[in-house]
This record gives structure tokens, C-alpha cells and sequence, in this order.
């Protein structure tokens, strides 16, 4: 499980990088620019919600131990 979220979390990066290079800086809100902007956010969140459950599987582990 450890490696398979760790994989997910650098997924979830690699998804933010090529997001990052869809975007129109000139108009950030228009077309596809605001597509690379909702995949950027939820590729965030991903990445977030990722760390808090190794984080809460590292506390179930020393509160097992």
C-alpha cells in the first residue's frame, strides 16, 4: 500500500506539470486554460488527500505497536 500511494502521489504530480503546460497565461479563463485549471486543482487535492492517508496509516501503525 505504501508504494502504490507513492505512485499515485507522483502520478498526480506528473498530472499537474502537464496541466501546468496547457495553460494560456494570456487568458488563464477561457478554452482549454480553464480545463488545465480544474485538472491542476484536483490533481492538488489528489495529492493532498494522498498524504493525509499515509500520514493516518503511519499513526495506525505506532498506535498498533
Amino acid at each position: 500500500m505504501k508504494i502504490f500511494t507513492t505512485v499515485l502521489i507522483f502520478l498526480a504530480i506528473a498530472l499537474i506539470i502537464f496541466n501546468i503546460t496547457l495553460l494560456d497565461f494570456n487568458n488563464p479563463f477561457e478554452g482549454k486554460s480553464m480545463v488545465a485549471l480544474i485538472g491542476i486543482v484536483a490533481s492538488f487535492c489528489a495529492v493532498f488527500i494522498l498524504i493525509i492517508f499515509k500520514m493516518s496509516k503511519k499513526i495506525e501503525s505506532k498506535l498498533k505497536n
